[in-house]
């Protein structure tokens, strides 16, 4: 089969950019229903313009509302980051040491040793995932236990 060398390149070029071109699509998708200033209406009317003029309704929305993009997922990643520190602080204050065995009805340790449990607080408190504060109590709770 005679396929030159070059065709091989253009045809990965316009296969790249097909695939780029879906993904600009999807990414103007998610921002615009996960925009929460803009009306239903507004939604509407952006998803019916790309729909029908696609890549005239990706260029223009990318000039009006390109820079308010990059705001929405920036806010969206410092959501994203608050929720899971503050998942990571509850869960660093309130981890068990203790259960109760199915078995025979004593308390067996479940959960990590002493010295477990101070190294993993040590790293998230290296790691800015806690404050001074929350070290040192849940430290003196650990030590307390």
């Amino acid at each position: 089969m005679d396929y030159p060398l070059l065709n091989a390149f253009l045809t990965m070029l316009w296969f790249f950019l097909w695939v780029l071109w879906f993904v600009m699509l999807f990414r103007i998708f998610g921002d615009i229903f996960r925009d929460d200033s803009m009306s239903g209406w507004g939604k509407a009317g952006w998803a019916v313009f790309v729909c029908v003029l696609p890549f005239l309704g990706v260029f223009v929305y990318l000039v009006a509302r390109g820079r308010g993009m990059g705001e929405r997922d920036a806010r969206q990643q410092r959501r994203q980051e608050e929720a899971f520190r503050s998942y990571v602080q509850k869960v660093a204050a309130d981890a068990p040491e203790t259960g109760t065995t199915a078995t025979t009805g004593t308390t067996a340790p479940t959960g990590p040793s002493h010295a477990d449990q101070l190294t993993k607080l040590a790293g998230l408190h290296d790691h800015g995932d806690i404050s001074d504060a929350e070290y040192e109590r849940a430290k003196a709770k650990v030590l307390a236990g």
